[in-house]
């Protein structure tokens, strides 16, 4: 029987790339010169310090533009509030997003009876995989996500004949 699995995905390696990225246009920046602006990536997270809220959010669009030009999804992006640092500074903490909550999985699975195609979907830990009888049916179900407006960033993988 035909299946997928429909996954949240994040490329670590091209986080990383427009991290240090970002990192060097900061540093190298005049408007950036003397604010004490950084990124620093923790286990799956990135914290922008800065001397004031402004400086942190304008070294956090630098790290969403290299971000798109490496054409990994906003959608993956959490962004905190800004925090106050002890030195009178400022603090984002931008949590990265990984697989599909519980409640977007079941979203999906709505999403896929709502539209009567005839297909299976049953959650699978932090995926979800769809099976059905044709290709066509399941090609129609990739074409009926992909269509709907969702807030995760989903990739088809595992297709199975």
């Amino acid at each position: 029987m035909p299946s997928f699995d429909v996954v949240s995905k994040v490329e670590w390696s091209e986080v990383d790339n427009a991290l240090n990225q970002a990192q060097r246009e900061v540093a190298q920046r005049f408007d950036f010169k003397g604010t004490g602006a950084e990124l620093e990536r923790l286990d799956k997270s990135v914290v922008v310090r800065a001397s004031s809220e402004e400086r942190a959010k304008a070294a956090l669009d630098v790290l969403r533009e290299k971000l798109i030009r490496r054409k990994v999804s906003l959608k993956h992006l959490d962004v905190k509030d800004p925090e106050k640092t002890s030195k009178g500074g400022a603090k984002i903490t931008v949590l990265v997003k990984e697989g599909i909550e519980t409640e977007k999985a079941k979203e999906i699975v709505q999403l896929v009876k709502d539209r009567k195609l005839k297909v299976q979907a049953a959650i699978q830990g932090d995926s979800v995989r769809i099976t059905g009888k044709k290709r066509d049916d399941l090609q129609e179900c990739i074409a009926a996500l992909k269509a709907a407006e969702l807030a995760v960033e989903l990739q088809y993988t595992n297709f199975r004949d």
